[in-house]
């Protein structure tokens, strides 16, 4: 069985390519508490960074991240 697309949990790293900031990532997850939004945790551990990331779907991301251009 292949995975929905539209429920692909994705971290904003993954999804914009670059690290968000703890300032656009509450913003992110206000927005999604707001609409309760599918939200789920990956603990990550690089060189940069370790600790918990928050998942979103994808076209959740995509709505929010249009929203924030218009």
């Amino acid at each position: 069985m292949t995975e929905d697309p539209a429920e692909k949990l994705v971290s904003l790293f993954e999804y914009l390519g670059h690290a968000a900031g703890a300032e656009l990532g509450k913003k992110v997850a206000a927005a999604a508490t707001r609409v309760h939004e599918t939200m789920d945790v990956r603990v990550v551990n690089t060189k940069t960074y370790k600790g918990k990331v928050m998942l979103y779907r994808e076209v959740f991301l995509d709505e929010y991240f249009k929203k924030q251009r218009a």
